[in-house]
């Protein structure tokens, strides 16, 4: 990522106490769409002071202020990542919660042509796949 999470609160003015800023940089460094608990169980394990609830409060307010993404992604918790302004979707293993995150320009043809087909012009869209791994 580019920016930080602590550098885009900054940005947008969002006070960053020092447990906040354990928050974001644990969430920074997570390449896996954690969610409040195992933010939680990493966040602790730097300062254990840090509460559950402080960590929900974090996330809310990140989400809010358009710093973290929140993903509900299907049978799970909440997930979350930091905002970025690269478009990807996603693959869920509904095994293992694995989240692998790609771009498909074949997808992203499909999808305008579908939207243009009924007339409209596609602003946004999220595309969430769901599968388990093959046996090889």
């Amino acid at each position: 990522m580019t920016e930080s999470i602590e550098k885009k609160c900054i940005s947008k003015g969002v006070k960053l106490t020092e447990q906040r800023k354990i928050i974001a940089k644990v969430m920074s460094e997570s390449n896996d769409h954690p969610d409040v608990d195992e933010l939680y169980s990493r966040v602790s394990k730097i300062d254990s002071r840090i509460s559950i609830a402080t960590v929900y409060r974090t996330v809310k307010l990140f989400e809010e202020s358009g710093i973290v993404a929140k993903h509900d992604f299907k049978g799970g918790k909440a997930r979350y990542e930091e905002l970025s302004e690269s478009h990807h979707d996603h693959l869920i293993d509904i095994k293992t919660g694995e989240i692998i995150e790609f771009v498909d320009e074949e997808i992203e043809k499909l999808q305008k042509k579908v939207a243009d087909k009924y007339g409209y012009d596609l602003v946004d869209h999220k595309l969430e796949l769901y599968g388990v791994k093959k046996n090889k």
